[in-house]
């Protein structure tokens, strides 16, 4: 059965991130996706200069009018990186006065949210400092309304030492028989020592697919997409070291996500991430 998602994201001409950097791995996993550019740039604000515009909200109220008007509106899933992108490491890239409507508004009607530990802290108002703090982090969120939460990114330790980061998941599933089960895990993450744009993108548009594949089946959920993460940027930053030449330090252009050259792990990605269940 066709599968529809209404993506509305920031689009650039050049690069991979935002629209560019969810639709085609959506579209190779079989979905069909409809974009709506929220912002159109010549390319993504890490690179020195960029030229473009940012569409109002009636704007795009107009476009999905248009939509509307020709009854074409019916989508399975609704993606925004609204993920919610409110900042990291302790400060906020949105004005303050957003932060209420993030926590109000938005994720009240999210099914699946992704923030990193700061913005998991901002929301529910506690701190992330041990592993049961982020699972009651976690739990608080789902009581706000997703049913499908991913720490991205913490300051936990890692088992396996500090060349990686700790990521939690939690998904809340409805039983035939009216109770909530709950499910959580946890992953170790290689740290990459190199600034990439558009992986967020990337990383909701592929928990999307593979939760939508593996409904009630978060661990293996994580696994294919933080595996596609690990592929996908593992290419890119070959290929960016070999552009750049020994000892240099590859720049933006060089380090644009290999996309269309991961087209085969984005389809079916060797399972080099594994979760951990989480027993609380």
């Amino acid at each position: 059965m066709e599968c529809r998602v209404l993506s509305i994201q920031s689009h650039v001409v050049r690069g991979y991130v935002g629209n560019k950097s969810a639709s085609f791995p959506l579209q190779v996993l079989g979905f069909e996706v409809d974009s709506i550019n929220s912002v159109q740039f010549s390319n993504h604000t890490g690179y020195s200069h960029w030229k473009g515009q940012v569409l109002t909200a009636d704007e795009l109220h107009v476009l999905y009018e248009g939509i509307k008007l020709n009854n074409v509106h019916h989508y399975d899933y609704v993606l925004t990186v609204c993920d919610p992108v409110l900042g990291d490491h302790g400060s906020m890239y949105v004005p303050e006065n957003l932060h209420p409507v993030y926590k109000n508004k938005v994720v009240p009607v999210a099914d699946i949210i992704t923030p990193n530990q700061f913005e998991a802290e901002l929301l529910t108002g506690k701190n992330i400092s041990t592993e049961k703090d982020a699972v009651e982090v976690m739990d608080l969120l789902h009581k706000m309304g997703p049913d499908t939460v991913v720490i991205t990114s913490s300051d936990l330790p890692s088992r396996l030492g500090d060349r990686f980061l700790v990521s939690l998941g939690s998904q809340r599933t409805l039983m035939p028989d009216g109770t909530k089960s709950t499910q959580r895990v946890r992953m170790e993450i290689p740290k990459v020592d190199a600034v990439f744009v558009g992986t967020g993108d990337l990383f909701a548009a592929m928990l999307l697919a593979w939760t939508h594949h593996y409904p009630n089946d978060l661990k293996t959920a994580c696994e294919k997409t933080f595996s596609v993460m690990h592929h996908v940027i593992k290419r890119t930053i070959s290929y960016a070291h070999d552009l750049a030449g020994p000892g240099r330090k590859p720049s933006p252009p060089q380090l644009e996500l290999r996309m269309v050259q991961s087209k085969a792990d984005i389809e079916d990605p060797a399972i080099v991430m594994e979760a951990t269940v989480l027993n609380l």
